[in-house]
């Protein structure tokens, strides 16, 4: 017989099961956090295509699923692509340019050294042009009907779309010539591979299909939101390479840059094509036309079967949002915590199909082309720190190792500077050379690698993350130490002449000690310095000396300034327009140099006096809110980021930030954000020790994370 247990242990057990409640109570219901924002359309809205995506392949359909309605929609709000970031195409280089056919002299102290800066002549436009990005096929809901008059946005109706979040799948579903038609599209997570499913009355017999159509590349006259080019089609070839009843093997090809297609039917599949840049898919058999279309930049390209697709898109995805970090503010009473969490949750997604790939994207990612596609180097930060932050550190990684391959290209740019270590080049393709324009004289760049490779190590600090990212980080101090010059009369390290600051608004020949980038250049040489000793390898004493005598921070009238050299800040309205970037010192960085007194004027005068209507950029709000989190303002942190009157800050209901009018969307936006709201909500070193320091505390904020990490 059995004895009752001793009322003591079931105490300790009943407490123990009430404590484990609390912790499930507590825990975040993520899924209903994800799908409670997937994004549903029920008009035609060009500024609300959805997209499916991988990292680096990511395609873009309009509310027919497909990309039925390409031209509306880019004339109109947001085009339709589809791009893979491997795909690359080059012009013919007749006249062999190269960077120095670019080059202007520069005066930098005492030595006159050539940077190509010159990009309106021959060679800077065909060097800034090239390469580009090459598009691949587009995908046309196609009704064969008397005179073959393309789908019209006013024959649809009864339209319903959703983007399932957790499963990664566009569901659109809609009346056409009477007839319903449900249309489903999935990415697969590894392979640059769709899956499409349409079932419709009007599949039957052939009559509604799938049209292909392969475009020359993008107008490159247009340098940012350029349109498809169909112009020239003998310019570039598409070859049928092999077909049978269920798949087809085709090869685009222009001027070598090429890629091959394969379709594989999960029905048998009618296949015609016109000879030159079109084919049409669809079915005899049945309601249904499943296939599956995978591309690739050569060898072998088998498609995987469309049921697979689906399936490893939903187990991808469930894995993404079940894992890594994540924030609710249900419960909140602030009426802008839905729209907040919305923006957070659908950042989280467009950053992850579009900017986690081996090569950095061009802030218009994956949807759309702008800078001819090219990746700006100043802007990995916002792209991709918040993967660190947000426990997703492989994506970040990803990224990151371009740079370490990159090495040699810039070692190479530093010693044709006369400069030491690794220079970054700023406007690049994915050979790393860099664009002429004044691209070349951006420095915030440079520190860029050092923070996101210490907040790598910071969540694993292991000999591994040291070894994998040690001449990363060490070489690219050492050419930052060698751009420091010494002011014999002021006993201080100088930066710059000539350098373009991040408030690009200033005279690249003259701009000297710009107050961000000396913050940037002292906590850069600082985190060198913690990883020559992580390695045992000690201090470098020169990086040391220059820590200690850098310029001070730029200040005029008791508040920062942009530059030393241009103190005009506050005297001239011309002057207070882009990035207010000084308050990054404060912000994106932990303020070295910083006095905070000092920080807290600058940012009360930014708030009541910035010229935000000639010039601000998306990611500028997320910014000035992780300067008043650090100066505990969390009200005027909040209210910046959320500022609903504030041009480009504006998120689309599939989550994009809309820019200017050549700049449909702007992904640094959507990963401010991300890094803002988790700085916000867990904290910084030395931070108030309380929950969600950056959310104000006037019980108008409910703020649970899970995941996150904090900035440094």
């Amino acid at each position: 017989m059995m004895r009752p247990a001793p009322r003591r242990l079931v105490v300790i057990a009943v407490l123990a099961l009430r404590y484990i409640a609390a912790l499930a109570a507590d825990k975040i219901d993520r899924h209903a956090l994800v799908t409670r924002h997937n994004p549903h359309v029920t008009a035609i809205d060009p500024w609300a295509p959805l997209s499916v995506g991988n990292g680096e392949f990511c395609f873009t359909a309009d509310v027919t699923g497909l990309q039925t309605f390409s031209d509306y929609y880019h004339k109109s709000g947001i085009g339709l692509e589809t791009q893979a970031r491997w795909s690359w195409h080059e012009e013919e280089n007749p006249f062999n340019y190269r960077l120095r056919d670019a080059n202007r002299a520069f005066s930098a102290y005492g030595k006159t050294i050539g940077y190509p800066t010159n990009q309106g002549s021959p060679a800077g436009k065909w060097l800034r042009e090239n390469p580009h990005a090459l598009p691949l096929p587009e995908l046309v809901l196609d009704l064969a009907r008397d005179g073959g008059a393309p789908i019209a946005p006013d024959e649809l109706s009864a339209i319903s779309q959703t983007l399932d979040l957790w499963s990664g799948t566009i569901t659109s579903e809609y009346q056409l010539t009477g007839a319903k038609v449900k249309v489903v599209v999935a990415c697969d997570p590894v392979r640059d591979a769709l899956a499409i499913h349409i079932e419709s009355p009007l599949v039957a017999g052939g009559r509604l299909g799938v049209r292909l159509a392969l475009p020359r590349g993008h107008a490159l006259a247009t340098k940012n939101n350029s349109a498809l080019d169909w112009s020239e089609p003998d310019s570039h070839r598409t070859t049928i390479l092999a077909r049978n009843e269920r798949s087809v093997l085709f090869e685009h090809d222009r001027d070598g840059a090429r890629y091959l297609g394969s379709v594989l039917g999960s029905v048998p599949i009618t296949f015609w094509s016109n000879g030159a840049h079109e084919m049409r898919l669809s079915t005899l058999t049945g309601e249904v036309l499943e296939f599956s279309i995978r591309y690739v930049a050569g060898g072998a390209n088998p498609a995987p079967e469309a049921g697979t697709v689906f399936r490893a898109s939903a187990t991808a995805w469930e894995k993404f949002w079940s894992s890594g970090g994540a924030i609710d503010f249900s419960g909140s009473t602030d009426p802008r915590a839905t729209e907040l969490e919305r923006r957070v949750v659908l950042s989280q997604y467009l950053m992850a199909i579009q900017m986690a790939g081996d090569f950095p994207p061009s802030e218009s990612g994956l949807t759309l082309s702008t800078w001819y596609q090219k990746h700006h180097t100043e802007m990995i930060w916002w792209h991709t720190a918040h993967f660190a932050l947000w426990g997703r550190d492989a994506f970040l990684a990803r990224n990151l190792d371009s740079f370490v391959n990159a090495l040699p290209i810039a070692r190479r740019i530093a010693t044709g500077r006369d400069l030491r270590g690794a220079r970054w080049p700023k406007m690049i393709g994915p050979d790393f050379r860099e664009s002429p324009g004044g691209n070349p004289l951006i420095v915030w760049n440079q520190p860029h690698p050092i923070h996101l490779a210490e907040l790598l190590y910071r969540n694993t600090p292991t000999p591994a993350t040291l070894a994998r990212y040690r001449d990363l980080v060490l070489e690219t101090a050492d050419c930052m130490a060698s751009m420091l010059h010494w002011d014999e009369t002021r006993k201080c390290y100088n930066l710059g002449p000539p350098l373009w600051i991040a408030q690009e608004i200033y005279d690249q020949a003259t701009s000297m000690n710009p107050c961000y980038e000396l913050s940037y250049w002292s906590r850069g040489l600082q985190i060198a310095q913690q990883w020559r000793e992580r390695l045992g390898l000690g201090r470098n004493p020169e990086w040391d000396e220059m820590i200690k005598a850098i310029a001070p921070l730029p200040v005029n009238d008791g508040k920062y300034v942009a530059l030393e050299s241009h103190p005009d800040t506050w005297d001239n309205v011309a002057s207070r327009h882009d990035h207010p970037s000084f308050l990054m010192a404060l912000g994106q960085l932990p303020g070295d140099g910083v006095d905070r007194a000092t920080m807290a004027r600058t940012l009360d005068a930014v708030l009541k006096s910035w010229d935000w209507e000639t010039k601000i950029w998306g990611w500028d709000y997320p910014m000035i809110a992780m300067t008043a989190a650090r100066l505990g303002e969390p009200k005027k942190a909040v209210d910046v980021l959320l500022k609903r009157d504030g041009p480009n800050n504006s998120y689309m209901p599939n989550g994009h930030n809309k820019q200017r009018d050549d700049l449909p969307i702007y992904l640094p936006g959507n990963g401010a954000l991300l890094s803002a709201v988790a700085m916000m909500a867990v904290g910084w070193d030395g931070a108030p020790t309380h929950d969600a320091p950056g959310f104000p505390h006037d019980g108008t904020w409910v703020v649970r994370s899970e995941g996150l990490h904090p900035l440094p």
